[in-house]
């Protein structure tokens, strides 16, 4: 089985049985402006370090599928020219063509559990798009939950999805789905999605246990914890919900499809919001990285019966 080109410091903490993080990099190539894309990932992985864990980005760079980035790789993401999008069904795709992409929360996962990462923290999981009744158009992420036995720290769903469908497949598949310190599903930019989170653990050595307790069992798949933007960045559901409808009928009508539309909508809607909602996704990137090294820590502690490391300064 292939497995990751893991950086000298990923694959150090690994062998010692420290915590590590895993990180997307689709957020770096496509998700954010330049330079903002780089810094941010830059920001987020000095969250993780200043949590006591090791910050994992996971790409392709030239065919070769790696978990930890030095500054040139990290770069060429951001400035993203010729860098795919790489999910479950085009990533041994892009390796076999020695071609450079950016792995979604699918591919990231696919890559984290097979370099025997248990954590991966990022913005928000992708699910059931609007109308997907006729289009069938559903990430692949959600299946992804369901199959690689890793920890996903997210806030919730992305907003422009169809929530309630992507929860009922969530159950479906059998993926536990955890709010952190409040018992509503959070919405990306809202911390309330006006629905019920199925579960709630707001501790992290808890959802450590959850996370080895899933291993223990057999189980297929790992977890979603869902973490809600910090309250002084959000942005409503009340009133992000009339944007969206004028963002999705914007890119409806310039006949965008496919992987297209997610990036798409979220350009539209930063122009909407005069940046809004460029700030709230980095607060909560940064939010989701401190509480991925929280529970990597709890973890590696519960592996190791011992004392968590202390968190390392910025």
């Amino acid at each position: 089985m292939i497995r990751p080109d893991l950086s000298d410091e990923v694959a150090g903490a690994l062998a010692a049985g420290r915590p590590v993080v895993a990180l997307e990099s689709t957020i770096v190539s496509h998700g954010l402006p330049w330079p903002r894309n780089l810094e941010l990932a830059q920001e987020v992985a000095g969250e993780v370090r200043a949590g006591g864990a090791v910050p994992a980005t996971v790409a392709v760079i030239d065919g070769r599928l790696r978990a930890g980035l030095d500054a040139p790789a990290l770069e060429r993401l951001a400035r993203g020219v010729g860098v795919a999008k790489l999910s479950r069904a085009d990533l041994a795709v892009c390796m076999a063509e020695g071609r450079t992409g950016a792995t979604t929360v699918a591919a990231t996962m696919i890559a984290a559990a097979r370099a025997g990462i248990d954590v991966f923290s990022t913005g928000g999981i992708g699910g059931v798009h609007r109308g997907a009744e006729t289009s069938f158009d559903v990430s692949a992420d959600l299946r992804e939950l369901a199959q690689s036995p890793v920890t996903v720290v997210a806030s919730g769903a992305k907003a422009i999805l169809d929530l309630p469908k992507t929860l009922e497949v969530l159950e479906t598949l059998g993926v536990p789905v955890l709010a952190v310190g409040q018992d509503a599903f959070p919405a990306f930019w809202a911390r309330d999605s006006g629905l019920p989170a199925p579960l709630r653990m707001d501790d992290p050595a808890a959802i450590a246990r959850a996370h080895l307790s899933r291993g223990a069992l057999g189980l297929a798949g790992g977890q979603l914890v869902a973490n809600p933007i910090p309250a002084e960045a959000e942005i409503p559901l009340a009133e992000l919900a009339p944007l969206i409808a004028r963002a999705e009928a914007e890119v409806a009508a310039e006949g965008v499809t496919g992987k297209a539309v997610t990036p798409a909508l979220l350009d539209r809607l930063r122009a909407l919001t005069e940046g809004r909602t460029l700030d709230a996704n980095a607060a909560l990137v940064r939010a989701n990285a401190r509480l991925g090294a929280a529970i990597a820590q709890e973890i590696a502690a519960a592996r190791a019966g011992g004392a968590k490391a202390p968190a390392a300064p910025l």
